[in-house]
């Protein structure tokens, strides 16, 4: 009988861990520059750019928050966590390398999904600043 309910035990153990490790970890934003301005102006893509030119962008994580087009530009929006930042950045999507079949989609069916190394340029100029998606390693559902 023990050994019954030590094997029920784990197994929902097991699931729980499985399913909490799918979920994006809550944070708390800090930066009132973030809570007081969208992620596609200008005042919050130069803070985001400021913060990340501070941080080691290997310990930043990203999930899908979003998809948007804007004056006929395509976006695709990350929630970008980790090293004491909490914001969304909002990638240009110039090409969808790797992502052919979610544009048709506009994101659908991956939102929430966690990008590993997601790597993106970054172009700035008086009047903007752009992060143009680049590539990722892997999607995790």
């Amino acid at each position: 009988m023990f050994n019954k309910f030590s094997s029920s035990f784990f197994f929902h153990l097991l699931v729980l861990i499985i399913l909490q490790s799918c979920d994006r970890p809550k944070c708390v934003n800090t930066n009132p520059i973030f809570d007081i301005n969208t992620p596609n102006s200008k005042i919050y893509k130069d803070e985001l750019l400021r913060v990340l030119n501070t941080l080691d962008r290997n310990k930043l994580n990203y999930w899908l928050k979003d998809y948007k087009e804007i004056e006929g530009t395509e976006y695709l929006f990350f929630y970008i966590q980790g090293d004491g930042l909490c914001a969304v950045i909002p990638l240009q999507m110039k090409h969808w390398n790797k992502l052919e079949d979610l544009q048709p989609k506009k994101g659908s069916g991956r939102f929430n999904a966690k990008f590993t190394n997601l790597k993106f340029d970054i172009v700035t100029d008086s009047t903007s600043t752009r992060f143009i998606y680049q590539t990722f390693d892997r999607i995790i559902d």
